[in-house]
């Protein structure tokens, strides 16, 4: 860090030349560095595999490339990809091996992290909003949120991560005295902004879900009213509870994910931190990896759509070791099949005997 090296003698106060700020930032013990590693090994391989499996599925399937729904899950996916990959290779190199770059390219690594993670809950917003949409404006969802829109909406929402993630390695850096506590050359000032620019996003997603599922409610009840027989008590029960679950997981996992690391970096803006809480910080961040592996768990491998694909897939990839040639026709998704709840189009021809339950149920 030559930058800061320089002010450091300018002020006098650095006696070894050989003074590296980021060492102070290096602060796992022996059998920590190990849990570190082996952490970052299987939840960053899990996560790629996981993620990179729903990317191949949503591009290679022209069924989920025309649906909005599926390429915000396709985006998510995506930045949860590189964020394994960029994260655990920055983030054990630093941690566990001691690894000291250049200040162009340790800033590199850590906005190209602070990027990933970013595009990563901006496409859970996106996600929700789509949510939202289906279920606000079922009739005209279709028309309201098209491919293009939808692909305009990736565009601008990566964009916007981009933006706010890259003005460290514009500049917009510090020395060792002015840094955050938990990131070198990373200065206070931008870690609040970007804190706050989160802060943003995550409000957004649970008054999004907050919608959807008073939403939900109301579609119920004007069922109930609307219909000969009224709706029994169990289905509304059992409609509500199920997407209340649903929604309820979804939100649960982002708090358990997200919210000890981000609590902690807003603790660092207002005191100096021991080598104990930087310690807890590290395996917290480790957490954020978590999300990205629970991600492709919540949002596609309980949609009916991504599991067929997958299996048309599966059964093409035998037929090719067998010999046969694949067929090209995807296989289509069984009408009679239950889709899950956190799929988005839904379809309007219904009867109102149905309504209740199609409501969540993906265009065949």
């Amino acid at each position: 860090m030559e930058g800061c090296q320089e002010t450091e003698v300018a002020n006098g106060s650095m006696p070894n030349s050989d003074f590296d700020p980021t060492k102070s930032y290096m602060v796992l013990s022996g059998p920590q560095r190990i849990a570190v590693a082996v952490l970052c090994t299987l939840l960053g391989l899990l996560s790629a595999l996981e993620n990179a499996t729903v990317v191949y599925l949503t591009l290679s399937s022209h069924r989920l490339r025309r649906k909005p729904s599926y390429l915000f899950i396709g985006s998510l996916a995506g930045a949860d990809l590189l964020a394994s990959m960029v994260f655990v290779c920055s983030f054990v190199n630093f941690h566990v091996f001691n690894g000291m770059d250049s200040d162009t390219v340790f800033l590199l690594k850590i906005c190209s992290v602070t990027m990933t993670f970013t595009a990563s809950v901006g496409s859970l917003l996106l996600t929700a909003i789509d949510r939202y949409l289906c279920l606000r404006h079922p009739q005209t969802y279709r028309a309201l949120l098209t491919r293009k829109r939808a692909l305009a909406a990736l565009g601008i929402m990566w964009v916007i991560s981009a933006l706010v993630s890259y003005p460290p390695l514009m500049g917009w850096t510090c020395c060792p005295r002015l840094c955050s506590e938990l990131f070198p050359l990373i200065p206070n000032n931008y870690l609040l902004s970007w804190l706050l620019f989160i802060a943003i996003l995550f409000c957004g997603i649970i008054y999004t879900y907050g919608h959807v599922l008073w939403k939900a409610h109301q579609h119920v009840a004007s069922l109930a009213k609307h219909q000969d027989k009224p709706v029994s008590g169990m289905t509304r029960m059992r409609l509500d509870v199920r997407l209340a679950k649903t929604l309820g997981l979804l939100l649960a996992v982002l708090f358990v994910c997200w919210f000890p690391a981000l609590v902690l970096m807003a603790y660092s803006l207002a005191t100096t931190l021991d080598n104990k809480v930087k310690e807890v910080f590290a395996f917290c961040s480790i957490l954020c990896l978590g999300n990205s592996l629970a991600n492709p768990i919540i949002y596609a491998w309980r949609s009916r759509e991504v599991c067929s694909s997958a299996r048309h897939r599966l059964a093409n990839w035998k037929k090719c070791l067998r010999g046969f040639k694949p067929e090209g026709k995807e296989e289509a998704p069984r009408s009679s099949m239950k889709s899950s709840i956190t799929e988005t189009e839904a379809d309007m021809k219904v009867t109102l005997g149905q309504a209740s339950t199609d409501m969540f149920h993906s265009d065949p």
